[in-house]
């Protein structure tokens, strides 16, 4: 168990060391960064790497960005692989869209609890 939790945190850390990194050292846009990370992961995945890293990793893997583009990756390699090439687009919503819906949840519930502010 000690070993998971290790796995995870440095999995995790160099992730986030990654991003530090980008963030300080170029212009990119933290949108950007964000993209470049779901793109990396489905770029790991679709080269079988990121199977490797979620094997150290565990949820140290499976929760950032680089999480989220192994788990649309998956889940169009699945849909292909059973309904063809039609079923590339419901493989992405089949695997990745309870996040989507529990983030758009608690963003529409934030909304709601507190109020925005300007800038001024």
């Amino acid at each position: 168990m000690l070993l998971r939790f290790l796995g995870a945190f440095l999995v995790g850390g160099t992730l986030c060391l990654i991003g530090e990194i980008l963030i300080v050292n170029t212009k990119l846009t933290p949108a950007r960064i964000l993209t470049a990370f779901v793109v990396s992961g489905v770029v790991l995945s679709a080269f079988g790497i990121y199977e490797y890293i979620e094997k150290i990793g565990f949820m140290g893997a499976a929760v950032p960005l680089t999480g989220f583009g192994n788990s649309i990756a998956k889940g169009v390699r699945d849909a292909v692989d059973s309904d063809g090439i039609s079923g590339a687009i419901q493989g992405v919503f089949k695997n990745t869209g309870g996040g989507i819906a529990f983030t758009v949840f608690l963003g529409v519930l934030s909304a709601f609890i507190f109020k925005s502010k300007s800038k001024d």
